[in-house]
């Protein structure tokens, strides 16, 4: 792995700077005219994105951890190779080994239409033993302009078929969650992870206590409905039949050591995913992206 200076020297130009952190951690900025962006190469991690004008779009932990071996709360955390718990094996990371691997840059620069990019990538030599599965090569896109895409790519480079579940984990910065409303999965059935239960949804979604939801049978656009803030957030997706939706409240909040008790008020989580029944399994030299698309705008 090379340094930062290392990658200032090849990838570096107006728009692109990578820094060592407060904490250690190698990270880099895009910055344009339109937006910027902020990513720690561990995790391949993206930390904040500011369109040009405008309030921070996502949210970061004031208690979040940035050490080697543990995931960065907030933002958008990678999930893969698999989402939640692991399906067979409690005692590996939950979400998978992504977020919590050094991710290395391999291109950057800039788009035909004046947006900043940057690729990072996670082959198996990046990744620690215990997680080594069947080859392939996992790759992050990230363009800054007045949107943020993150595209996330798998590519099954070996002679058996790769099964995995994923997700873009992204965590938005609100007014206050008792506010806000999320409107776009009006009528998509639902698992409610609390209860273990089915659903079909019924208007937009308002928040009045802990929530974990499964949307499935969607690729719809969310929207969320912030008042305090006097926007909209639209978050759209492509590569994803389902929908993550996600606040801890007060209770669980409080058991979470990287997380501050009263944090749950200022955060929503609208996740792209390849979860439950939209869980992805690809042949041999065949590629697949989930990718999220985030813009706001003012709403009266």
């Amino acid at each position: 792995m090379l340094t930062v200076q290392e990658f200032n020297q090849e990838f570096a130009n107006s728009e692109i700077h990578f820094y060592t952190d407060s904490h250690g951690l190698a990270c880099v900025e895009l910055n344009n005219p339109m937006g910027k962006a902020s990513l720690a190469l561990h995790g391949a991690h993206i930390m904040s994105f500011i369109p040009k004008g405008q309030e921070a779009l996502l949210w970061m932990s004031e208690k979040s951890y940035f050490e080697a071996g543990k995931p960065i709360r907030g933002g958008i955390p990678i999930c893969w190779s698999w989402f939640g718990g692991h399906p067979c094996d409690s005692d590996l990371p939950s979400h998978g080994f992504a977020r919590i691997s050094v991710w290395e840059p391999i291109a950057g620069g800039n788009c035909a239409d004046g947006a900043t990019f940057l690729e990072l990538a996670l082959t198996p030599g990046l990744i620690a033993n215990e997680f080594k599965t069947n080859d392939f090569l996992v790759k992050l896109r990230v363009e800054v302009s007045e949107k943020l895409s993150v595209a996330l790519i798998i590519d099954n480079c070996s002679d058996k078929d790769l099964s995995y579940s994923a997700a873009l984990h992204s965590y938005f910065n609100i007014s206050d969650i008792e506010n806000i409303t999320i409107s776009g999965l009006d009528g998509k059935p639902f698992i409610d992870t609390l209860s273990d239960t089915n659903h079909i949804q019924q208007g937009d979604i308002s928040f009045v206590a802990e929530t974990d939801l499964i949307y499935l049978d969607t690729e719809d656009t969310c929207i969320i409905h912030d008042p305090g803030f006097k926007r909209k957030i639209k978050v759209s997706k492509v590569g994803s039949r389902s929908t993550v939706v996600w606040n801890p409240w007060d209770a669980k909040a409080q058991r979470m050591p990287d997380f501050g008790d009263n944090e749950f008020h200022e955060m929503v989580c609208v996740e792209t995913t390849n979860a439950e029944s939209d869980a992805r399994t690809l042949a041999p030299n065949e590629c697949h992206s989930l990718q999220v698309i985030i813009e706001s705008e003012t709403e009266g």
